[in-house]
C-alpha cells in the first residue's frame, strides 16, 4: 500500500467522506485569524486538498473569498454538489495551478501530509502575497480519551497503518516534521468535540485511507466487531468524538 493509492482512495467514498467527516470548531478559524493577522472576512483563500469541501464551506461562511483546489476527480464531483458557488480547480499543492502572489491565505485542512514539502512549500510562498500565511491542520485523536485511544489501537492492529499526530512533538520538532521549519511558524492546539449516532462514528472511521484500500470485506469484518464493543460503552447509540486540532500556520516573509 503506497502513500499515492491511500491519498486516491477517497475519490470512490467521496459522498461517505463528506457525510460523516467532522468539520472544525469556531476557536480554529478564530486562531487561523489571529495568528495570519487578518479576518477570514474579505481574505482571498486557496483551499488546497479541499475534498468535499467541509473547510471552504466554514471559510466562505466566514466571509473569505475562496476557491478550492483538489486533485481528486471524486472529492472534486462531491464538492461541486456539495457547494456549487464555490469555484474549484482541479490540483494539488505540488504545483497550484494559481497565479504568483495572489492569495493572502493558504489553507490545507488534514491534506498537507500528501504533499511533497519540498515543492508544495515554495509553491506557497510563490502563490502567497507578502505578508500572506499558510495555515495547515489536523484534527487528530484524542488519546487522553481511554476508549478512543483503544479504537485507534484496534484500528492500527486491523488496517496496519498506525495513526502518527504529532501533538506530543514540541513545537519546533512539529513546523520540522511539517516542512516548516525554514519559516516563521506559530502552533496552536485546539480541543473539542461533537456528539454523532454510532453509524456516523463508524462510517467517519471507515472513511480513513487506512481502510479504503482494504476493501469491502475487510472493512465489514471491523465493523461488525467495532459495533458490538461501541454499543456496550454507547447503549443510547450517540458517540462523543473528541479532537484535538494541531494547527500551524506559518507567515510569509
Amino acid at each position: 500500500m503506497t502513500a499515492t493509492s491511500r491519498a486516491h482512495s477517497f475519490n470512490a467514498a467521496a459522498a461517505q467522506y463528506g457525510a460523516n467527516r467532522p468539520s472544525y470548531p469556531p476557536a480554529l478559524f478564530d486562531a487561523v485569524e489571529e495568528l495570519a493577522g487578518r479576518p477570514l472576512a474579505g481574505a482571498r483563500v486557496a483551499d488546497v486538498g479541499a475534498g468535499t469541501g467541509i473547510a471552504t464551506a466554514v471559510l466562505r461562511e466566514r466571509g473569505a473569498d475562496v476557491i478550492a483546489v483538489e486533485p481528486g476527480a471524486g472529492m472534486a464531483a462531491q464538492f461541486r454538489r456539495t457547494l456549487p458557488d464555490v469555484p474549484i480547480v482541479r490540483g494539488d499543492g505540488d504545483a497550484l495551478p494559481l497565479a504568483d502572489a495572489s492569495r493572502d491565505l493558504i489553507t490545507y485542512a488534514q491534506s498537507w501530509h500528501w504533499t511533497d514539502t519540498d515543492r508544495s512549500v515554495p509553491e506557497a510562498l510563490r502563490v502567497l502575497r507578502p505578508g500572506g500565511a499558510l495555515a495547515v491542520w489536523w484534527n487528530t485523536t484524542a488519546f487522553d480519551v481511554p476508549w478512543i485511544a483503544a479504537q485507534a489501537e484496534r484500528v492500527a492492529a486491523h488496517s496496519g497503518v498506525t495513526s502518527t499526530p504529532q501533538v506530543g512533538a514540541d513545537d519546533s520538532r512539529a513546523a520540522r516534521l511539517a516542512g516548516l521549519s525554514d519559516l516563521d511558524v506559530t502552533r496552536r492546539h485546539v480541543r473539542w468535540s461533537r456528539v454523532v449516532s454510532l453509524d456516523t462514528h463508524l462510517a467517519n472511521i471507515t472513511s480513513h485511507s487506512a481502510f479504503l484500500v482494504l476493501g469491502e470485506a475487510g472493512t465489514q469484518a471491523f465493523l461488525t466487531a467495532e459495533r458490538g464493543r461501541l454499543r456496550e460503552l454507547f447503549p443510547d447509540e450517540k458517540v462523543e468524538e473528541t479532537y484535538l486540532v494541531d494547527l500551524l500556520v506559518a507567515a510569509r516573509p
